[in-house]
């Protein structure tokens, strides 16, 4: 299968991989053939890219990092208490429910347990076949990125789950701000942005008290828009007075939000975004976790369409778990863009004078 834009996508073209939605429900399943109104459906409902199946790249296979089952409990959990703090009139009709610790207690154990039993533990982006809530999925998206960073640096299982569920909460205050605010098309005004970073110390107060939720989790979610040079909010804060689990949500909430379709800008593919992140490292995000995030990271996705600096297009196959940013390039066309009867494939950690020139945007 290979990875399209959807604007690029023509009718007759079959989905690859099931599209999902705001609950984890398959809304379109893999092989249903695409039509021209199925396409300008998805892609008002903000799906930028699809896979779609195609006979070069029919061998390429891209799993999910989690089960069907684990996203459907996950996000059932999300919305069911999340939209509990939504409709209540106070905090009191929240606060002290030891079943919502348990609930997401048990969510976390799940994702832990999918992400231990996988063979690729490369983080590839996951926004590509959701109709998303953008707050649900993106908490789950979160979740499941911080998790993977806190197993690559080696945390334990206690702190793992400490850092996963401050993850997974880190936007419960975003419940509490006016959702016209939030769905808001285009920029925000001085007052609507000062309403919206309002969410961080609103988290704080939602999450402080509860049973089974530690106060680490809490401060993820009062200091994950802190920065390293002060400039953050809510309190200003700046270098060891951020703690290191804020310090990896700062990163991974960042780079999904860049990656995720909003009302007011296209999704970035993932190399983009990660050059932004880099550009913000020493001042708002510290360069060791942000290196790390990199290594970690298929910045250019199983089945993404790309032009290599000699002119030829082709197909990413593989990637390279040492070099990630040079993945194996399965070539299906050559510098006249002419199509080649017999694709062959170019390992770009081994031809280090090519590189990828663009991507299909």
């Amino acid at each position: 299968m290979r990875l399209l834009p959807t604007r690029s996508c023509i009718p007759g073209m079959r989905l690859g991989k099931c599209i999902f939605n705001e609950d984890g429900i398959i809304l379109l399943n893999e092989h249903v053939e695409l039509t021209q109104g199925l396409l300008n459906r998805l892609q008002n409902l903000g799906i930028d890219f699809v896979y779609v199946e195609d006979e070069a790249t029919d061998d390429i296979v891209v799993e999910d990092p989690i089960s069907d089952e684990t996203r459907v409990k996950a996000l059932a959990e999300i919305r069911s208490n999340f939209r509990i703090v939504m409709e209540g009139s106070s905090k009191a009709k929240f606060s002290k429910s030891p079943y919502m610790g348990k609930a997401f207690n048990n969510v976390i154990k799940m994702i832990m347990d999918d992400l231990d039993s996988r063979e690729d533990t490369m983080i590839m982006l996951m926004n590509m076949n959701v109709l998303n809530n953008y707050l649900y999925q993106h908490s789950l998206n979160v979740c499941i990125y911080a998790t993977m960073l806190g197993m690559a640096h080696g945390y334990g299982r206690d702190e793992l789950t400490t850092l996963s569920l401050g993850a997974l909460l880190h936007d419960i205050g975003k419940t509490k701000i006016n959702p016209d605010i939030i769905k808001k098309p285009g920029p925000l005004s001085s007052a609507e942005l000062t309403e919206v970073q309002k969410h961080a110390e609103h988290g704080f107060k939602l999450l402080k008290d509860e049973p089974n939720i530690p106060l680490l989790a809490a401060h993820c979610a009062f200091q994950h828009h802190e920065r390293l040079d002060g400039s953050g909010y809510p309190r200003g804060i700046s270098g060891n007075e951020i703690h290191d689990y804020a310090k990896w949500i700062a990163i991974v909430d960042s780079y999904d939000a860049m990656t995720t379709h909003r009302p007011h800008r296209l999704a970035m593919l993932p190399h983009q975004a990660m050059e932004i992140l880099f550009a913000g490292v020493g001042t708002l995000y510290d360069h060791k976790k942000v290196a790390l995030f990199r290594d970690n990271v298929a910045i250019y996705p199983l089945g993404l369409s790309v032009e290599l600096s000699t002119g030829e297009r082709g197909v990413v196959v593989r990637i390279n778990p040492a070099v990630p940013q040079r993945p194996v390039i399965r070539i299906l066309e050559n510098e006249a863009k002419e199509r080649l009867s017999q694709p062959y494939e170019i390992d770009l950690s081994e031809k280090l004078t090519l590189f990828i020139n663009r991507v299909d945007e």
